[in-house]
């Protein structure tokens, strides 16, 4: 069943709307402390698996909501844009004043105040809960940064308990403070992970045949860098050395680019965010045109030679 988790103090109604890598893990430690889950999903598998951890189903989000007792709370926890906006509209419709919306995905932070202010119009409250843990969150816990009104957080807190590791969850302040927490937090994210690809990526080339999982593993032993990625590095290199099992071709979910367009809004100079960001659109080309312009007009200016196509 894997490590306990906090007590929340008292069991906790809770609508769950989205069992996907992250969502079903979280109903699964959510009903380790007892509390009491509708979960929905659109595919019918997610919802079998959460029925097996002991949650009740919903076919819909109108039965979602039929099934919660009043205040109710529903988490949302889709992928960010379309398919939030139109949960939580459907959601509005259905819920009854004084009950909460908790958007757990990677909103934009600007997202967060229109919502809210849609909904107080309609007596309802809006939560945004920053969600880091991956697919690691059942075990350890899911890091919590939560924007809002502080009386619902207060309301809500028996989730966030069981929901995160000790001192895992945080009232980061008013709506929209919680995603833009956790936007900052992946734009660190994207430049330590760049800045372990550039180091191992040298380590590779060296003259010295390194044994880069036994680096790895070693860095972790009171180095200055260790991390829980490194941690990972560590056991990715441990089953594929010389990850030649893996295409470098690395996408980016937004909040990067978010963290950088804020950065710029407010003349912070994120040299090493931006580059990171970047670095993940080059990783998607091959033989772009920007590589093909630099070998023409070496070949113009120098008349150095071009390899053809």
């Amino acid at each position: 069943m894997g490590e306990r988790v906090n007590s929340g103090g008292s069991a906790m109604e809770l609508g769950f709307v989205g069992l996907g890598r992250m969502g079903l893990n979280m109903v699964r430690r959510l009903r380790r402390d007892k509390h009491h889950i509708v979960a929905y999903d659109r595919a019918p598998e997610p919802i079998r698996e959460a029925e097996r951890e002991g949650a009740a189903s919903a076919k819909t989000l109108a039965d979602v909501v039929a099934q919660l007792k009043p205040p109710r709370a529903v988490w949302v926890m889709v992928p960010a844009g379309t398919p939030t906006e139109d949960t939580v509209d459907t959601l509005a419709k259905l819920l009854q004043r004084d009950d909460v919306i908790i958007d757990g995905g990677n909103s934009n932070f600007h997202d967060d105040a229109r919502r809210a202010e849609n909904l107080e119009s309609l007596g309802l409250h809006y939560v945004d809960a920053g969600t880091s843990g991956g697919i690691w969150g059942l075990k350890v816990g899911y890091c919590l940064m939560v924007g809002g009104e502080e009386p619902i957080f207060r309301r809500l807190e028996p989730i966030f308990k069981t929901l995160a590791p000790e001192n895992g969850y945080l009232y980061c302040g008013s709506h929209g403070a919680g995603h833009y927490t956790k936007m900052v937090h992946n734009g660190i994210e994207y430049g330590m992970m760049q800045a372990y690809a550039e180091g191992f990526e040298l380590m590779h080339k060296s003259p010295f045949n390194l044994d880069l999982p036994k680096i790895a593993s070693l860095w972790m032993q009171g180095s200055v860098v260790r991390s829980w990625l490194l941690e990972l590095a560590a056991s990715a290199l441990e089953q594929d050395p010389k990850l030649e099992k893996i295409k470098g071709w690395v996408e980016d979910s937004g909040e990067g680019r978010w963290t950088v367009i804020d950065a710029i809004d407010h003349d912070v100079p994120a040299w090493t965010l931006a580059a990171s960001l970047f670095v993940r659109f080059r990783s998607r080309e091959t033989d772009p045109f920007a590589d093909r312009m630099l070998a023409a007009l070496r070949n113009a200016f120098g008349g150095h030679a071009v390899k053809s196509t």
